[in-house]
Order: structure tokens, then sequence, then C-alpha cells
């Protein structure tokens, strides 16, 4: 295998280990802030908001001359389909329940009151209270007589609680989601997400900024999303804080405010029917063209085989057999490639003194036995599409939490908790890599791509087993259709 080759399989390898390490060893980068008019208003106004007050966690901490720390705000409830939500006169959520969720509302917000609206009306936000109305189960509706504002929360059979603010003034309005940093074994992280043009995310504890028209804002945890969505976009200042607060400050005043909230799983199709594109939560990456229809294949096969682990299997099998013409010619150009290794070794060796001697007399052997030195690298490089797609559908999709395979893994969302599928999976691709031309001509080389599997396996540890389920049997797959075809040819 000539250097160049060798540098490109190289290449090829580590964008794998790039993509799977991107959650552990890299940051999100903080986008600049461009000021404009309206951004220099909003900064002003948050810059005094924030010298004078701190969103409290418990109304007696709330100080605020306009509403007495003595008022006692009341709960209540809107319930339909078993969904419900426990909405405080102060405009504040404390508990949501859908039945469809595979953890509670605590477990992905991290508080007990992560949810709160605040209103300024010439001084500093703060929450106020409001006189509810109990309409029937799942509407209530309130007034503010200091204010002017009145305010009405429906709640549909989905669980999507439905909000309308209406005044003849109008007011500042700030948003608050409150949360504590988190992350689980699988990596998900706790994140404040939120959707412009694109979908983009904070972490919660870290500080950041940014501006936008906000479609919605949502805390984002474990495969679940508790967001607040805006009929039409809003212009908002976004930060965040140490202590775990997200603020969304409207850069306009506003007499009308629509939209709704929601606590749901991040199920694909169940969030495209909520609307207001929060099924672009899910985040498939650059690739989501592919990673669409990858679910839509897992989905359709569980249909006939209720257990995502062999929907996984199935998939995987289907997609490098319908590979198999594109990867034929990889494996014969390696083939060739590995007949011709140890005339190359000779010729490095005879040659080391005249490197455009050895370059002429090596593209002379490739071209005598018919190999091309790239030929076992493009077919991968075509392939990495797919094999990104499926990561992000494994690794983002919830159908897969709480999903069993069989025997020891009875949720395919978590890690192996004996790490028997990452052991397997490194063993595959040792064996893969053994397959493979060997760079004897290079120790170094030699010695990378042989520790490879490792790296993979360590990395892989923690991960989701239905990641690993995935890259364990298209490895062991590809080894075997490998082994055909170096027979064929031989």
């Amino acid at each position: 295998m000539s250097n160049d080759q060798k540098r490109m399989f190289l290449a090829v390898v580590l964008s794998g280990l790039v993509l799977f390490g991107w959650q552990t060893y890299f940051a999100p980068v903080q986008k600049p802030i461009v000021e404009n008019a309206a951004t220099k208003q909003i900064n002003a106004k948050t810059a005094q908001q924030n010298s004078n007050t701190q969103v409290s966690q418990t109304v007696t901490n709330t100080v605020d001359k306009e509403v007495p720390t003595s008022v006692e705000f009341e709960s209540f409830t809107l319930a339909n389909n078993d969904h419900s939500v426990v909405i405080n006169s102060d405009l504040s959520i404390q508990d949501f329940e859908n039945p469809g969720a595979a953890f509670d509302f605590f477990a992905t917000t991290g508080v007990k009151k992560p949810f709160a609206i605040e209103i300024s009306k010439g001084a500093r936000f703060a929450p106020h209270n409001f006189s509810f109305k109990q309409i029937d189960s799942s509407h209530i509706a309130g007034t503010n007589s200091d204010l002017g504002i009145n305010v009405e929360f429906i709640m549909d059979e989905m669980g999507k609680v439905s909000y309308k603010f209406d005044s003849q003034e109008a007011f500042d309005f700030r948003v608050i989601f409150s949360s504590t940093k988190r992350e689980e074994e699988n990596r998900q992280i706790r994140q404040f997400s939120y959707y412009t043009q694109d979908l983009d995310h904070m972490t919660v504890g870290d500080v950041d900024e940014e501006d936008g028209k906000m479609r919605w804002i949502a805390i984002d945890f474990n495969f679940h999303i508790f967001a607040m969505t805006f009929k039409e976009p809003l212009a908002a200042r976004l930060n965040t804080t140490e202590s775990g607060q997200f603020r969304s400050s409207f850069v306009n005043s506003v007499q009308n405010v629509e939209g709704s909230i929601v606590f749901s799983k991040k199920n694909y199709d169940l969030l495209a029917k909520l609307g207001d594109k929060l099924d672009l939560s899910i985040d498939f990456g650059f690739f989501g063209i592919i990673s669409v229809p990858i679910l839509r294949g897992l989905q359709f096969v569980h249909d006939y085989f209720p257990n995502y682990g062999i929907a996984i299997i199935i998939l995987t099998l289907l997609i490098r057999t319908i590979m198999f013409p594109l990867q034929y010619k990889s494996f014969k150009s390696m083939k060739k490639m590995q007949k011709i290794q140890p005339q190359l070794t000779k010729l490095k060796e005879k040659f080391k003194d005249d490197p455009q001697r050895m370059q002429k007399e090596t593209m002379e052997a490739f071209k005598k036995a018919g190999a091309n030195p790239l030929g076992g690298c493009l077919p991968l490089i075509a392939q990495m599409p797919i094999f990104f797609a499926f990561y992000q559908v494994l690794y983002n999709a919830e159908e897969f939490v709480g999903s069993p395979f069989f025997g020891w893994i009875h949720d395919l969302s978590i890690k192996d908790p004996y790490y028997v599928l990452p052991v397997l999976m490194a063993l595959a691709m040792a064996l893969q890599t053994r397959l493979n031309p060997s760079p004897t001509a290079d120790p170094t080389q030699k010695k990378v791509m042989m520790i490879m599997p490792l790296v993979f396996g360590f990395i892989m540890k923690d991960l989701p087993a239905g990641l690993n389920l995935y890259i364990f049997t298209s490895t062991i797959y590809g080894v075997g259709q490998q082994l055909l075809v170096y027979r064929l040819t031989d």
C-alpha cells in the first residue's frame, strides 16, 4: 500500500473517531452576536434587569414592588386524556405529566419549578399574580387587573397546552427555564435548545448568549423535551447563567403572545404532529436527509419483528447487501494491493535514496497489477454518509429508550452494562484491519492501524448498546463479504 493510500485510509478512520468523540472532547463554539439597534436596546435593558433581579425558586424569595410577598399563589391543574399540567397563578409551571414519557418531568428538567414567565412594566422583570378561573378540566382563564393583561391556557388530547396573552398596552416579557447540570452514562447532556433558522443548543450551567427570532425554546435531556413555542417567531435575546437559568427576553414590547407548551418524549412522528417544527429538536445532523429514511426503515422492520435489536441487525444487513457492488470494487482493489505489497516493499528498499525513481517504479507496479491505490478508499468514503446517518439515528431516536434486545441488554438506548458488545465490536474491527493490506513498510502507521479498534472500543463503551450492535453487525458482515471477495479473486 502506498503512503498516499495509507494516509487516505487513516483519514477515513480518524473521521469516524472525530464523530464518536465529538460529544466528549469538543465544546460547542459560541456564535458571535451582531449588535443592531434592537440588540443594543435589549442589552441595556438586560444589564439593568440583571443588576436588580434574580429568578426566585419560591414565591417567598421573590421581592418586587409590584407584587407583594404576602400574596399566596394558587395552583391549577389542566388535564386531558391522562395528560396533566400544574400551572400556578404567577405563570410558573411546577409539574407536567405525560403518559407516553419514559421519565418523569423532574428527571427531564432537574428542578421542581423549571418554568416561569416574568413581565416588565417600565421598571424591571418580575412575576405577577393572576386571578384564574377554571373553565373546565382542560381550560383556565385569568387576568391581572393592575396590568390589564388577560391570559388563558387550554390542554388538548395530545397534552399540548396552548396559551394566549392579550392586553391593550404593550409589555416586555421574559421566559425563564431553570435546570441543573447533568450528563448520563450514554453521554446525553442536559441542555437548553432553541430553534431559529436552525437548531442550536446551550449547555446547562454554561454562560452564553445569543440573539435571534425564536420559533421555540426548550429544556432538552435524555430523549425528552420541555418546550415553549411561539405562533409567530419572536425576536429575543437568550442568555444562560452558571446557576442553570435560560432567560429569553423579548426584544420588542408586545400586546399579544400565542403559542404552546409541551412536555414529550422526542418521538419524531409525535413531535411532527405537535407542529411548530418541534420534530427538528431531534438532531440528525448534516446527513438528516438520509437519517429519516433509515429511521423509517427501522420502524418498518419493527412492525414485523417487534424487537429493535433485530430491526437494527436486519436493516444493517440489508444496507450492506445493497452497498455490496460498491464494496466489491473496494475489496478487490485491496486484494490486488495486498498481492503486490511485497514488491512495493522491495522497491522502497531498493530506491530509498531516489524518491523519484521509487515513485515511477511504484506506479509501474500498480499499472501492471491493475491496482488502484485509491480504489480501496473511495468506496469507503462514499459509504460514510450512510454510516454517519445511521449513527445519528441510533444516538438520537427515542424509539430505543427502554427497548430490550436479548439477555443482558435491557435498554438499547443506554450502554451495554457488561461491555460485551464494545469488546465484540473491537475484535471484529481488529479482524477487519488484519484483512486489509498491511503497511509493513511503515511500522508507525502499522501500529496506529492496529490500535484503532482498541481506541474505537474505548470510545464506544459508554455509548448506546444499539449503536454498538449496529457497528458490530456491520463490521462482522463486512468481514464475511471481504473474505468472499478475496476467495473469488484468488
